[in-house]
């Protein structure tokens, strides 16, 4: 019987390794090395090895490009209803509450003031983790709030999507979404104060088709994915295999639908040094 016997001592032993090594250690999704955590945290969470830009949320990117103790959030009380009373696999009431609290946020965006490298300017950053980042009304009329007050204020505006597109939970609501950002885009453009669009991994959907393509400055990080439909449904129609590469950042800025794409640690200086070429200078 002896041989079915384990030592209660060796499985503590494991379990209590196990339990000091977990979450110290991340796998990069580029060249599938192992990755110390604190080392990827402070290279901006870009892998070490091969560069690989990993998803950061809201938060994070607003630390980025924002001096520190410049960032003012804003709108921060706007929150979603459920105008369809939709369900699927389970309520959206649901999946709203489960997102609000794994996030601590009200939506998918957040809107803020502060600072980038001195300069004021007013930042709108949405946050993948809640519901893929999907557009909703909240969403929408977040990023048009923030538009609206870089208009009246002159200040220029960064608006940095991560988005799976409109959320069709809220049906024409959400469709509606794109047709207002544009709107206020162009008034932003009448009133000639600039607006810089930074598309990160991923953004698809309605975010693609409207504002996130419609910036003066038009970046992305590298090797985000960018499009509209997938690549999956784009085969099934026009019945071609898609080129190595499609939907990436390096492939749309070839082709045409970006300006740049730019290295995650030098985002913030290229903005400005972008910002500087686009604001009037005082006579």
């Amino acid at each position: 019987m002896a041989w079915f016997k384990r030592e209660s001592s060796e499985i503590q032993a494991n379990e209590e390794k196990r339990v000091r090594t977990e979450g110290l250690w991340v796998k990069c999704e580029g060249c599938r090395q192992i990755i110390w955590k604190k080392e990827l945290e402070d290279n901006q969470n870009v892998c070490t090895k091969c560069d690989y830009h990993f998803r950061i949320d809201a938060e994070q990117r607003l630390m980025l490009l924002l001096d520190e103790d410049s960032i003012a959030t804003q709108d921060q009380s706007l929150e979603s209803t459920d105008p369809l009373n939709f369900s699927d696999t389970r309520p959206y009431k649901v999946r709203l509450e489960k997102s609000k609290s794994a996030t601590g946020l009200k939506d998918a965006i957040i809107n803020a003031t502060g600072t980038m490298n001195g300069k004021p300017v007013i930042v709108s950053a949405m946050e993948y983790s809640f519901i893929g980042g999907s557009m909703g009304a909240v969403v929408g009329e977040a990023i048009t709030r923030a538009i609206e007050r870089a208009c009246k204020e002159r200040k220029p505006i960064i608006v940095v999507s991560a988005s799976g597109g409109a959320r069709m939970m809220e049906g024409v609501v959400s469709l509606m979404q794109m047709a207002k950002i544009s709107a206020a885009l162009a008034r932003l453009d009448s009133a000639g104060v600039p607006y810089v669009s930074v598309l990160t991994d991923p953004t698809t959907g309605g975010v693609t088709a409207s504002y996130a393509m419609l910036g003066d400055l038009n970046i992305a990080e590298p090797g985000a994915l960018i499009g509209f439909a997938g690549p999956r449904v784009i085969e099934q129609t026009i019945r071609q295999k898609l080129p190595e590469g499609f939907q990436t950042s390096e492939f749309l800025m070839q082709h045409g639908m970006l300006d740049a794409v730019v290295h995650r640690k030098d985002l913030k200086s290229y903005i400005t040094r972008a910002l500087d070429f686009m604001t009037p200078k005082a006579a």
